[in-house]
């Protein structure tokens, strides 16, 4: 068996499948067995399971621990473009081409070693020792806007508010091909590629609910400028489900064509508005920021609006 890869088999019905796990492979902390979940790397009966998912007795339970890389996180002075802060949490325009946090083949110059350097010890570690403070991700080649918890209060109710759909997310993206409709919703769910553990797909063997609504805002000669408000937040979300009805991302070369389109080395999306209720005071707090100048450089290189 894979050296990566777990199994037990359930002997009672009932037990919440992260607590087994937890409980019978103490080594491992229940946050890791959640995120393993929510990446679809937990089974049940070769089927995916969500966090609450409960074992059924007699069932083979496997767990396919991410590849791991012991790397030591080191703050770095990097350019960092703080959109608000306070005690509790920070909002950054996060750059493209930036990784979110250390992983195997980016072991610093990303996210994480930023906000170390800039907020010091008050970062969350809520996130896990590799992810301080890290309560959603967005893509290396994706720009914009993310919220990061420096509190383990703030970490919590963002994380809570991740859970029910109320921490509101909503994108721009260069969609290759031209819509017959002016706006719809993606409704399909996502799970990871059985032939490639890089990819996620439209699945619905082991696939999480996904949902995804889409705008056209501009239309080009063989592609559309969308907002895309995600309902659900999936690993490359919007990058799926936009493939998946026949019109991939520009520039992306996982789910799109193969070879860099306009110059682009990654797809061309861009995180412009996210909100959320502070876990502290209550309020409701909302942000935008403008399209960068490589989003706007690729729709001048587009042409004039049909």
């Amino acid at each position: 068996m894979d050296e990566n890869r777990i199994q037990l088999k359930a002997e009672e019905s009932g037990e919440r499948i992260d607590a087994l796990l937890a409980r019978t492979f103490p080594a491992l902390s229940r946050s890791l067995i959640q995120r393993c979940m929510e990446e679809g790397a937990v089974t049940a009966d070769g089927r995916a399971v969500k966090k609450n998912a409960r074992a059924r007795a007699g069932a083979l339970i496997e767990l396919a621990l991410p590849e791991t890389e012991e790397l030591p996180l080191v703050p770095q002075e990097l350019p960092l473009d703080v959109v608000y802060e306070d005690a509790d949490l920070i909002v950054v325009n996060k750059a493209r081409g930036m990784v979110v946090h250390p992983a195997p083949g980016h072991p610093d110059s990303t996210l994480v070693n930023a906000l170390l350097f800039h907020c010091g010890d008050s970062l969350s570690g809520v996130g896990g020792c590799r992810r301080p403070g890290i309560v959603h991700r967005i893509d290396k080649d994706t720009s914009g806007l993310l919220v990061a918890a420096k509190t383990d209060l703030a970490h919590q109710g963002l994380s809570a508010q991740l859970g029910d759909h109320s921490l509101f997310r909503e994108y721009a993206a260069v969609c290759c091909g031209s819509f017959r409709a002016d706006e719809g919703t993606v409704d399909r769910p996502i799970g990871r590629c059985p032939s490639d553990r890089k990819r996620m797909a439209v699945t619905d063997r082991g696939g999480r609910a996904a949902v995804t609504h889409w705008q056209v805002l501009a239309r080009y000669r063989g592609y559309c400028l969308l907002r895309c408000r995600l309902e659900t937040g999936r690993t490359h979300q919007i990058r799926v489900h936009m493939a998946s009805i026949g019109h991939p991302l520009l520039g992306d070369g996982l789910y799109g064509a193969k070879c860099p389109d306009r110059g682009l080395e990654g797809q061309c999306l861009h995180a412009r508005r996210l909100s959320f209720t502070h876990p502290r005071s209550g309020e409701r707090l909302q942000f935008e920021t403008p399209l960068p100048d490589y989003f706007l450089e690729v729709l001048s290189r587009l042409g004039p609006e049909q």
